[in-house]
């Protein structure tokens, strides 16, 4: 597991070449576009071809289906696209249009069928047209307006104004009609549902190249990304650059290609002002833990990958949270019928292993709790002398959550200090190793007799100190070097607080145990006291209580396993955020095959 070193790439060829070149890395899928070109575009995995999608599922959403065409020789995906989306935008406009004029036909029928006179014949005078409420008649009444009842219904008058401007203080405000009669658009409706209908008959038509069209989906995005990525190409009459970064081990490829296609092709490694994505390589069965980790950020080029250690760590926090190996079957049960349906998908064979080993974990740990939905097997039983660890034992749990603190923030500075290649740059997160253990050295001498340790602890808080304070800020002047040294202790409480935070492992793992047990409690009461039908409100006592906390448990499982990762853990393993590695390539997977 590690982040792949990358190299800044340029091709140059002549400008007749470049859609060929495109093509081709599209192909390969190995290259990350810089964008050359002021008018560059970004290319997106599938937001460049919505419009394919949008099309693929305006046919996918008629009801009733052509006979399909099977013959490929016939099929323009293309044109098939163009001919779908410009019926879809008609259909739409269509249909908006209709909606307002049954809207505006309904508005005029109150007040008949006529035809507006023109200003000349009415003096430039206008007619203004309200809906007043019969309780706000009288304010029309006492004015010097001239105005006319047209209608009355059982809650307003139909009222029209003449006046030369737009009335003021009137109790309502007027109603828009428009200039043509409701005779010409009673006339346009007809016309317009005729064309919707005539739009759908098309639409019906275009449904015999649904199979085709979805088989070839993926060609129409990668089409779509091909020419946002020329975008960013900087091009003109006679040649054209592109630049991008491509993982080392992609480089003798490329160059391979490069020199039998006739382009110059030049690659360098990364300057310091450059900022490289990052490109995370992990085994398929670590592959999970890339996804939990980008899940709340990329890590910075020059840092280090953690995919390895969020997997594992997630892992455990989820178990001890779960705590409870009846609860760890059921999670079990469902990762077996789901297994087939997420091998249809990269994404869900990816989260296999993570899940598998989510299973086993909290297995495992449960059958340590001797927990199985809540009921503890005999001493004297084979599970009952696997049963080692007390969950209720507060002083042990809270030691054990504390510990796993302490390796886990300790395993990020040990990390952090890993990646600088100088010795005085590693020394800062050094440092914190040496306060972090003196701590748990001190802390732990009141309670365990061993000459020497309170010292040892003392010792190791005080050189792990000095270490912060003169190395958080090499290469400054000596004031300067001490203040940012001063400043970057401050992060003592923090470090408290963060090794503390590991508790939640025992409180949350505690609450869930606690509840099992209290329901099992409940259950058996109920039927003891109304044996018979008892029997059917303890089964659904014990069915939805342990559903609910089932679920719970694995909502805390997520949100705290998470947390510990990405919050404590990267607080101090990963002080660098970086961008994710997106190649240029052809699309893999195909949303409506799946």
């Amino acid at each position: 597991m590690s982040i792949i070193s990358m190299h800044k790439v340029t091709f140059i060829g002549m400008t007749a070449d470049r859609d060929r070149l495109l093509a081709d890395l599209q192909k390969m899928g190995c290259l990350q576009i810089i964008p050359l070109s002021s008018e560059s575009a970004t290319v997106a995995d599938s937001a460049v071809s919505a419009g394919a999608r949008d099309a693929l599922k305006f046919l996918h959403t008629y009801p009733q289906r052509r006979l399909q065409v099977l013959d490929k020789e016939q099929f323009n995906a293309v044109e098939v696209e163009q001919q779908i989306l410009e019926v879809r935008k008609r259909l739409h406009d269509l249909t908006d249009e209709r909606d307002f004029l049954i809207k505006r036909i309904q508005d005029i029928r109150p007040w008949g069928d006529f035809v507006l006179p023109s200003l000349q014949e009415m003096g430039n005078l206008r007619l203004w047209f309200y809906v007043v409420p019969h309780k706000e008649l009288a304010k029309i009444q006492a004015s010097e307006r001239v105005w006319e009842i047209i209608q009355r219904d059982n809650k307003a008058c139909y009222v029209i104004v003449v006046d030369k401007e737009e009335p003021s203080g009137m109790p309502v405000p007027r109603i828009h009609f428009g200039s043509k009669p409701r005779n010409e658009l009673e006339a346009r409706l007809n016309f317009v549902e005729l064309a919707i209908e005539d739009a759908q008959a098309e639409r019906a038509y275009l449904t015999r190249w649904h199979d085709l069209f979805r088989d070839g989906l993926n060609r129409l995005e990668d089409i779509a990304v091909c020419k946002g990525a020329a975008t960013q190409v900087y091009s003109n009459d006679s040649a054209f650059a592109l630049q991008g970064w491509a993982p080392i081990d992609s480089l003798s490829a490329l160059d391979d290609y490069s020199k039998k296609q006739a382009f110059y092709f030049a690659s360098a490694a990364p300057d310091q002002e450059d900022n490289p994505p990052t490109l995370m390589r992990n085994p398929s069965w670590l592959s999970a833990g890339e996804d939990l980790v980008t899940f709340y950020m990329t890590p910075g080029y020059q840092t280090w990958d953690p995919s390895g250690v969020v997997f594992i760590s997630f892992t455990l926090f989820f178990a001890m949270i779960i705590a409870d190996a009846g609860y760890g079957a059921l999670l079990g049960l469902g990762l077996m019928f789901g297994w087939s349906k997420m091998g249809r998908s990269s994404s869900g064979r990816r989260f296999r292993p993570l899940l598998l080993s989510v299973v086993v974990v909290s297995l495992g740990v449960g059958v340590l709790f001797g927990s199985y939905f809540g009921v503890t097997p005999p001493d004297e039983s084979l599970l009952g002398k696997l049963h080692i660890l007390e969950i209720t034992d507060t002083n042990r749990m809270m030691m054990i959550s504390v510990v796993i603190g302490v390796f886990h923030i300790v395993l990020a500075n040990v990390m952090n200090a890993y990646r600088y290649p100088h010795w005085q740059d590693r020394l800062p997160s050094i440092g914190w190793i040496g306060v972090i253990f003196g701590s748990v050295a001190l802390a732990i001498s009141g309670s365990i007799v061993l000459s020497g340790l309170q010292e040892f602890g003392i010792a190791l808080m005080s050189i792990g100190a000095l270490l912060i304070v003169w190395f958080t800020s090499p290469g400054t002047k000596p004031i300067t070097r001490l203040l940012h040294g001063l400043e970057g202790l401050t992060k003592l409480s923090g470090a408290l607080g963060d090794v503390l935070s590991y508790l939640r492992l025992f409180a949350l793992g505690l609450g869930g145990a606690s509840l099992a047990i209290e329901l099992n409690n409940m259950a058996a009461d109920i039927y003891a006291g109304f044996p018979g039908v008892g029997l059917i409100f303890a089964l659904l006592i014990l069915v939805l209580g342990h559903g609910l906390n089932l679920i719970l448990g694995i909502s805390s499982g997520v949100i705290h396993g998470l947390r510990l990762n990405v919050i404590e853990f990267f607080n101090w393993g990963l002080k660098e955020e970086g961008t994710l590695y997106k190649p240029f390539k052809q699309s893999e997977d195909n949303l409506w095959n799946r």
